[in-house]
């Protein structure tokens, strides 16, 4: 049957009153919800998208307000579905410490590529929001410690083994990432995630045979 474990559970309740909480409030205080992105660090002013005059820039505290806010319902809607059947079988293996722990060090290093690679000038000088990079970091996990379980999809309605499902997502953003897509997707803080991700998944000695 399935069943959220408790720190999956905590960062679904975390996540979604940030987003909710933030698009209902902020607004009626005057602030915008754009305040809570990442902005890119470079000390400038940048306009909010739809407003004439409304400005927001980077500040200490969105380091972590970031990996908590979306930027739309689609976009936390489709992260907390993949934390929530993902994230409770690495959250059994890993006990609960340290599997938020790992949560937090991919999202840490999704960001610390995506920023690395901005400011050496090999991508894109843009804002970071969303969840994407640490629950990237639950696809590396999974594709390294459970590669051939079996996942069952919605659309299409077939099986597919996860190390094919998993491994096709992670092409895609490596894909884009290298074609230079400006797409609005931060495809290289993805890529931090898995990178992250593997790193310690490899160093805690839990990957398993992969075919």
């Amino acid at each position: 049957m399935f069943r959220l474990t408790d720190v999956v559970k905590h960062l679904i309740i975390i996540n979604a009153l940030v987003f909710f909480g933030a698009n209902l409030l902020l607004p009626q205080l005057g602030i915008p919800v754009d305040a809570l992105t990442l902005i890119w660090p470079d000390g400038r002013e940048y306009l909010v998208a739809g407003s004439s005059h409304t400005t927001v820039s980077f500040q200490p505290y969105q380091l972590v307000t970031h990996m908590f806010m979306h930027a739309n319902f689609n976009h936390i809607l489709f992260n907390m579905l993949t934390l929530a059947f993902l994230g409770p079988a690495i959250e059994t293996q890993l006990g609960s410490k340290r599997f938020l722990f790992y949560y937090l060090s991919c999202g840490v290093g999704a960001l610390l590529l995506h920023l690395g690679l901005g400011f050496a000038g090999l991508t894109h000088e843009a804002s970071v929001v969303g969840a994407s990079g640490a629950v990237m970091g639950i696809y590396s996990a999974f594709l390294l410690m459970m590669p051939n379980v079996t996942l069952n999809l919605i659309f299409p309605p077939i099986p597919v083994k996860a190390k094919y499902l998993i491994l096709a997502f992670i092409g895609m953003d490596l894909f884009s990432g290298l074609a230079g897509h400006a797409d609005g997707i931060a495809h290289w803080a993805h890529l931090g995630g898995v990178l992250t991700g593997g790193i310690l998944i490899y160093n805690w000695g839990l990957a398993k045979k992969f075919w």
